[in-house]
């Protein structure tokens, strides 16, 4: 029985993937779990597998072809069986692109000689009626990305503005790149062409006060802005924060010190408190949720996303199923996280699926901050920093390890009492950590 390979959803945030390269054609024989094509994201790079064995009857689209979420990529059949190809495939969206022509307009170009566009640089060719196949790809194997539609923009208003006035390509960098509009700029080279030192002189006079560099709002941190903005505009969030006591819980990771020796893991803050949420969680299930217009949906698995650093943003490593591990466990796949980001060897299933986030920013020397929700999950968790100070416990006053914990919800979807007590029971279980060991029973 024939079975058509759809494009999936990898991330609420996913819309389409560009078909990279097909490791298969059409007669091959496959294994279930066989990777068929290579696929881009706006997030990530993966390979999209066959969920059975079979023959792959049928490629529905060719390297470089941008489609959308649930569009039939590919057919597999049993041997022998006859398939006729299917007519109800999503139609893709490249190579040609269409879509925001204004009427008149010159069509945007097919690239049929076989080069690749990512998803990005094609929606923008297609906002500003680029034709990509005037446009030069400097990507891997020639593919255009997201620069090289810019600059072709650029190009275009630049003659727009000053047709016959050309520009050296090291000025128009240099333009660029100290935000100089170079319409106002008198070029000096041959029959009025802008130089290297026409831009140099004009950054003393038409630079913005104060500017010294441009740098422009794209790939992943233009992800993460367009994410924050979306978050910050289709949420009603509220900040709580609370104080800690966690001398015990710092003392506990002193203990785990020469336990954890034998598995060569050292103990971190971050592994306790993924541990006290992931609990915490199981106990108040409103803040494991996801929030929709109309629905608020309670979910089965406890995920948590833990939030890393990379070059120019971060990237949100899951923790599947946090609450049914143990302490060492979590520690030894935080850790895995944390080498393959700094590898980009995340995979899609590593960066899905969270349902609730912890952010830190205590490597900073942060004490209390407001994170931003991950839409559509319904609350983020803040770590400050662990910071001795004066306190007073049983009666005494005395130097304590104190930590800030900041807890941001939606309020559409629960109110600050159920927050509240979720984030009181997230301190208690670090100030009396002894439940995390595997040799004392849970609280």
């Amino acid at each position: 029985m024939a079975t058509n390979v759809l494009l999936p959803q990898w991330g609420m945030n996913m819309e389409d993937g560009l078909l990279v390269k097909w490791l298969v054609k059409e007669g091959d024989a496959v294994e279930a779990g066989q990777p068929l094509v290579e696929v881009e994201t706006a997030k990530i790079e993966s390979e999209l597998e066959t969920p059975v064995a079979g023959i792959v009857a049928h490629i529905m689209a060719p390297e470089g072809t941008t489609v959308d979420v649930g569009t039939i990529v590919a057919v597999v059949a049993d041997p022998g069986e006859d398939v006729p190809r299917p007519s109800t495939a999503s139609p893709p969206r490249g190579p040609r692109v269409e879509r925001r022509k204004p009427p008149g307009a010159a069509a945007l170009g097919q690239r049929g000689r076989g080069v690749q566009v990512t998803p990005v640089a094609r929606r923008l060719a297609g906002q500003h009626n680029i034709d990509l196949d005037r446009v030069q790809g400097t990507g891997p194997n020639g593919r255009i990305i997201e620069e090289d539609v810019t600059r072709a923009v650029e190009a275009e208003l630049s003659a727009e503005r000053r047709p016959a006035v050309q520009v050296v390509p090291r000025a128009r960098q240099l333009a660029s790149r100290h935000g100089i509009e170079l319409s106002q700029v008198q070029g000096t080279g041959p029959d009025g062409r802008v130089l290297v030192a026409d831009v140099e002189r004009a950054i003393f006079t038409l630079a913005p006060s104060g500017v010294a560099e441009v740098i422009p709002l794209k790939g992943i941190r233009k992800t993460i802005a367009d994410r924050m903005m979306h978050s910050a505009q289709s949420t009603a969030p509220v900040t709580l924060t609370t104080e800690a006591d966690v001398t015990e819980a710092v003392r506990f990771k002193e203990e785990l010190l020469s336990r954890w020796r034998e598995h060569r893991v050292r103990p971190l803050e971050i592994d306790l408190i993924v541990k006290a949420t992931a609990e915490a969680l199981k106990e108040h299930r409103r803040l494991n949720a996801s929030v929709g217009e109309d629905e608020i949906r309670l979910l089965k698995e406890i995920n948590v996303g833990v939030a890393t650093a990379v070059p120019d943003g971060l990237v949100v490593p899951v923790i599947k199923r946090a609450d049914e591990k143990d302490l060492l466990s979590i520690a030894r796949e935080i850790r895995e996280m944390a080498d393959k980001s700094r590898k980009s060897q995340l995979s899609v299933d590593d960066v899905t699926g969270a349902t609730f986030t912890v952010t830190s920013l205590a490597s900073y020397d942060i004490d209390a901050f407001t994170p931003i929700i991950d839409s559509p999950q319904v609350a983020i968790l803040g770590v400050g920093r662990v910071a001795e100070k004066p306190g007073v416990h049983r009666g005494e006053v005395m130097v304590r390890s104190m930590m800030f914990l900041s807890l941001t919800f939606d309020h559409r979807a629960l109110d600050g009492a159920p927050a509240g007590e979720f984030l009181r029971a997230v301190k208690q279980k670090l100030e009396a950590p002894g439940w995390m060991d595997s040799e004392h029973p849970k609280r």
